[in-house]
């Protein structure tokens, strides 16, 4: 997965939950900015004063009680983003304001909210799938088959595959050659040595289950249906074909509906033991047997979740949470490390080389391991250890609480939707169902003798 911003979109005109409505007078970049005020006379006109007197222009304004005080309002403003550096006219409106957050740049009018637009129905996936920042067939100079024909041409008909796909729709089956189970045969002979000693003790117990009922098996490439039917089952979670490589915020956003976004294609022949970025290979050897795992799922979809509507940067930590957990985490079992991270599962080299005492290791805590650097065309210098799965999304929950975004979201698991904790009603319908769990749970543990 490769880093990058997502582009705003245009919600849809039923979409009750945006806040800042569309502003269709203006082909211009925007800003939106939300603030609090006291409820005193004169405070919001001496903060307006401002932007008359930095020269910004005010395009729309909107106000609201306060959520967090009851002698406050909030106010969410749209108004010209000029390109000028705007930093001096925030830091003066901080001073003359409780809150001040920046909540998104527009590009031009087709840009409506106030915050980064994110998918609220599974089905809106479809909305960014192609959006990527690489078609599958566009190779680099130095990919080992860049100079393929063959290899270049075969990539292209499995972008297309992804490329057409629509979510509801089962993913088409593909006859691979015999080159291509060629190449997936001597991964997975490789890589199965090592599962037993290297893997986590949960990637050891799913992984044979994956063998009985997809096919995991040398000469065989499963069908990413056959996997994907499997994980619903287990976890609920799903896997979509993609043409290319998304950008953080859109493959980010795939997780919180427990949808992985995955390649289907196969690295080029000539280096079984090595690929530039994300194949079949890697995808159902390293990422899949952990997403049977309830913990793991959850932990996954925490990811997810925190990015929805996250300003750019704090996208940018996340993915960087995600790298260092679900591409190349390490966790401690029976007082021994082993590897849970797809990027090491998927990786014979790397694999052994993670838990040898060359790498450095260090705990995994998402606000120090968001700021970590990494390479990604070499083995890693530093890995982060977790204790378990708990732990993790325990801290990754605290972590995304951080985040500065001015409403909370729930995973609807029923209706597969993402629903925006901004209201009363919507918090007293939440509580109602976490109070009908807890009963359902008294009651099951009052008959477990």
């Amino acid at each position: 997965m490769d880093a990058g911003l997502a582009k705003k979109r245009k919600v849809d005109d039923n979409d009750d939950d945006c806040y800042l409505k569309e502003n269709h007078d203006h082909d211009i970049p925007q800003l939106s900015l939300m603030f609090s005020l006291n409820q005193e006379v004169g405070t919001l006109a001496r903060a307006l004063k401002l932007f008359e007197d930095n020269n910004v222009n005010l395009l729309h304004i909107e106000s609201r009680p306060s959520k967090s005080s009851k002698n406050e309002y909030e106010f969410l403003v749209t108004c010209e983003d000029t390109g000028k550096n705007l930093a001096p006219f925030i830091e003066k409106l901080k001073a003359k304001t409780s809150t001040v957050h920046t909540l998104a740049r527009q590009p031009s009018k087709d840009a409506t909210k106030s915050f980064p637009w994110f998918p609220r129905r599974i089905r809106d996936l479809d909305r960014f799938a192609n959006q990527i920042l690489s078609y599958g067939h566009e190779l680099d100079s130095n990919h080992p088959g860049f100079t393929d024909p063959v290899y270049r041409a075969r990539r292209k008909e499995f972008a297309d595959i992804a490329f057409k796909y629509k979510h509801g729709e089962p993913i088409p089956r593909v006859t691979y050659t015999e080159d291509e189970i060629k190449t997936w045969t001597t991964i997975f002979n490789k890589l199965t040595e090592l599962y037993p000693t290297h893997a986590c003790s949960q990637y050891n117990h799913i992984f044979p289950l994956l063998v009985q009922n997809c096919g995991f098996k040398a000469g065989n490439i499963p069908q990413l249906q056959d996997v994907s039917n499997f994980l619903k089952d287990c976890t609920g979670f799903t896997l979509r074909p993609v043409a290319g490589l998304l950008s953080s915020r859109d493959f980010l956003a795939g997780l919180a509906f427990r949808v992985f976004h995955s390649t289907q294609y196969i690295r080029h022949g000539s280096a079984p033991m090595y690929t530039p970025e994300p194949d079949v290979c890697h995808e159902l050897l390293g990422h899949v047997p952990l997403f049977a795992d309830p913990v793991f799922a959850q932990f996954s979809q925490e990811i997810g979740l925190a990015s929805l509507g996250s300003p750019d940067e704090y996208v940018e930590k996340l993915a960087t949470c995600y790298w260092f957990t679900v591409e190349f985490g390490l966790c401690r079992q029976n007082n021994q490390l082993k590897a849970y991270g797809a990027g090491l599962l998927s990786s014979f080299g790397e694999l052994q080389y993670c838990l040898s005492d060359k790498p450095k290791v260090l705990p995994f805590e998402p606000s120090k391991t968001a700021e970590q650097k990494y390479p990604i065309t070499e083995f890693q210098p530093v890995y982060f250890e977790s204790d378990s799965f708990e732990d993790a999304i325990e801290k990754m929950k605290t972590f995304a609480a951080s985040i500065p975004r001015p409403f909370s979201v729930h995973y609807n698991p029923y209706t597969q939707t993402v629903e925006v904790l901004d209201k009363k009603d919507k918090l007293k319908d939440l509580a109602t169902n976490i109070k009908g769990e807890l009963i359902t749970l008294i009651d099951a543990i009052n008959k477990v003798q």
